[in-house]
């Protein structure tokens, strides 16, 4: 990434609606203009498969489905055995499943998205 976590974070913010949604073709989801800087500039496009695949597995539970990103500290890992997880749940508490990563290399400690409608897309463009 060539840009400042900071900077990153305060990009990230200025993104609301969309006149440009892509496409992810291996699981035809939807995205922002925002999720594809996101995807683009933190190399992240495994986030939106994982986020996709799993958003479409839950439509059926909710169709509201929060992708709640965290990263671990190095105590935390040691304590737990993974570096991060990402958390599935319909934004009012009832978590749906998890994933657990052994490794990852994702800039940001935490990051929440929402898969709406067959569509990721960040908080601010909701």
């Amino acid at each position: 990434m060539e840009i400042s976590i900071q900077d990153f974070k305060e990009q990230l913010s200025h993104f609301h609606g969309s006149q440009c949604i892509y496409s992810l073709p291996i699981c035809r989801t939807l995205y922002t203009e925002g999720v594809q800087y996101l995807a683009q500039t933190a190399n992240a496009y495994w986030l939106l498969t994982d986020a996709s695949v799993m958003g479409k597995s839950l439509m059926e539970k909710s169709r509201f489905v929060t992708v709640d990103f965290k990263c671990y500290s190095e105590a935390e890992r040691e304590e737990i055995g993974f570096d991060a997880v990402i958390a599935y749940s319909d934004g009012n508490g009832t978590v749906f499943t998890e994933q657990q990563y052994y490794i990852t290399d994702f800039p940001l400690d935490e990051l929440r998205l929402f898969f709406v409608d067959n569509t990721l897309l960040l908080p601010s463009e909701y």
